[in-house]
């Protein structure tokens, strides 16, 4: 049977790559973006499988709406996908409170209410698969990207945790963690960077900046296998929590996780000295 894909952030991108895969293996497509006149250009060829939906995450009310205009057109939502978000960068010091408050509330908030919205329709079914996307830089912290690593550690705990919460209504959930992925990530119109300027920090703008520049429409990830990726994950029975997309991103986490086995191993004794004896 054909899948019903939910999908943020869909007018570009990883998002764009996903629903390409989706329309291609002949799934029907709920694709929404804050972007509406970008969004429907995207899919104006393609408008009998899919459904374009304005869709400002980080509002509830425009979350359910979108959800209920997907159950009227469609009847259903088998697989949700979480992918709108943006990256926050610059060091901590240098971010204003306000521009943390609107990553949090973009790429935790918003993927809170899109969730919140899609869920008891899954729960009604029994059926259905949650993919939250996440980052490397929600596996292992990257400097230069509190902000946005801080935001997708949160995505990763919330999901680990909502896992085991939905579980036993038959509704599965995966984290996705990209690498580096050739998407206008790093476009001026999505990367934001701090307004501060502390002198300690301006040798690691400069080099950071050369990093972006170096790397923007360079990276090796291709969004469009990215997408194919997922949607042969949709179809797996036992689909798996957690799902390393690159070659770079595998070799973040297989250094990590060489790197935390050792350090706990390291003080393992004293660690268990802390308990009453």
């Amino acid at each position: 049977m054909n899948q019903v894909w939910f999908i943020t952030g869909s007018a570009g991108g990883i998002g764009a790559g996903i629903a390409r895969a989706a329309l291609a293996a002949g799934d029907l497509v709920v694709a929404t973006d804050i972007d509406e006149e970008r969004l429907a250009a995207v899919y104006s060829e393609n408008v009998e499988h899919v459904l374009t939906v304005a869709l400002d995450i980080r509002d509830p009310l425009q979350a359910a709406s979108a959800v209920a205009a997907a159950l009227a057109r469609f009847g259903r939502i088998d697989v949700l996908v979480n992918n709108a978000g943006y990256g926050q960068f610059g060091p901590f010091e240098e971010i204003e409170a306000e521009a943390i408050e609107r990553q949090f509330a973009t790429n935790v908030f918003g993927t809170f209410n899109v969730t919140r919205a899609v869920l008891p329709a899954m729960r009604k079914r029994r059926a259905g698969h949650v993919i939250n996307m996440s980052s490397n830089g929600g596996f292992k912290g990257v400097a230069g990207a509190s902000m946005y690593s801080s935001s997708k550690f949160a995505i990763e705990g919330f999901s680990e945790s909502l896992a085991q919460e939905i579980a036993g209504f038959g509704i599965q959930l995966t984290i996705v963690e990209p690498g580096a992925f050739r998407t206008d990530f790093l476009d001026s119109r999505m990367l934001k960077l701090g307004s501060g300027s502390i002198a300690d920090y301006a040798d690691f703008r400069t080099r950071a900046a050369a990093v972006f520049e170096a790397r923007n429409h360079q990276q090796a990830g291709d969004p469009d296998k990215l997408g194919e990726a997922l949607v042969l994950l949709a179809r797996e029975r036992v689909p798996p929590l957690r799902f390393v997309a690159g070659a770079d991103a595998l070799t973040v986490v297989d250094n990590k996780l060489a790197f935390v086995a050792a350090e706990v191993n390291q003080w393992r004794h004293l660690s268990q000295s802390t308990d009453f004896q």
